[in-house]
């Protein structure tokens, strides 16, 4: 008996090598992250009280220098004094007290290119440590009782690869119950056209939000999936189609078919957001919400200055 001949894998070319390789470049550069027409001191909120010093816009700037170059506060403050200064602004600088408490109630501004053509969003989670020994210790000694994590959910756009939503909750929180919350994010006059996730996502309360945005519901049934659900909620019968479809082609199929695959794009995306640091630095949860949230606006600016773009050759 002869043995399987494998297939030969597919092979890749980057087609904008010289505009990606700029792009990466500028990602280090030091002055795309500010702005000459900021909007750098605070404006009266038409409530009781002195108005605040210093913008929304300002206090996420001194934060995303501070997740960029992973500075503690201080240091973070002398790096956005350096920086005004080498761009010849006299804006005065917060303190990292100001800054701190600003934190926690900040409305962090996410920046993104709304999809022309309509809406592919991917969902996924993965955990953030908050607090806790490090891995060689918990390798070592074991884990102990202290280890507490974060769960950071996102929805990426599928074509654009930018962050669109964005929920962070305590480590017992599913993924299923997040799901609304993550739609409700998207411009409601924006055409959301397919959300794909995992098997994690197979619930009436997930395809019946997916169903209300008349979006298209990529999402594999659970393995022991066996009965149809009764056709008496939006997004019933979709999910039954998808069984059938899985029952009679087989779920790897069905994946291709579908065009499931490209939900890996999502959890590279998770791979970004830890690469600028696998724990959350902030101790209450508003601020790591904050935290968070910044660094999301971080990688969109790095996916709008250039995304390599490939094709099979092989």
């Amino acid at each position: 008996m002869s043995d399987r001949v494998r297939p030969e894998p597919a092979k890749y070319k980057t087609t904008n090598w010289r505009r990606y390789n700029q792009a990466l470049k500028a990602r280090g550069a030091l002055m795309i992250w500010l702005d000459r027409d900021l909007q750098w001191s605070g404006l009266a909120s038409g409530k009781r009280g002195r108005p605040s010093l210093f913008s929304d816009a300002a206090i996420q700037f001194c934060l995303t220098i501070k997740a960029l170059f992973g500075l503690a506060l201080r240091q973070a403050m002398g790096m956005v004094e350096s920086l005004l200064k080498l761009a010849g602004l006299s804006w005065p600088v917060p303190d990292y007290s100001t800054v701190c408490r600003r934190q926690k109630t900040l409305k962090v501004r996410i920046p993104y290119r709304p999809a022309a053509q309509g809406l592919h969003l991917l969902v996924d989670s993965t955990g953030l440590k908050m607090m806790g020994e490090g891995e060689w210790k918990r390798k070592k000694h074991g884990a102990e009782y202290r280890r507490q994590w974060r769960k950071l959910h996102i929805g990426i756009d599928a074509q654009m690869l930018e962050i669109r939503a964005i929920e962070v909750t305590p480590n017992s929180v599913g993924d299923a119950p997040v799901l609304p919350s993550l739609l409700g994010q998207i411009d409601p006059h924006e055409a959301l056209l397919s959300v794909s996730g995992d098997g994690a996502y197979d619930t009436k309360a997930c395809h019946e939000a997916i169903a209300l945005r008349a979006a298209q519901a990529i999402i594999p049934v659970r393995k022991n999936a066996r009965r149809t659900w009764k056709e008496n909620r939006p997004g019933a019968r979709a999910r039954n189609e998808i069984l059938r479809a899985t029952q009679r082609l087989g779920r790897d199929i069905w994946k291709r078919w579908s065009g499931y695959h490209r939900r890996s794009l999502v959890e590279t995306k998770m791979r970004c957001v830890k690469l600028m640091g696998e724990r959350v630095n902030a101790r209450d949860f508003d601020r790591q919400v904050a935290e968070l949230q910044v660094r999301a606006a971080i990688l969109n600016r790095f996916t709008q200055l250039g995304t390599p773009v490939t094709v099979r050759v092989g």
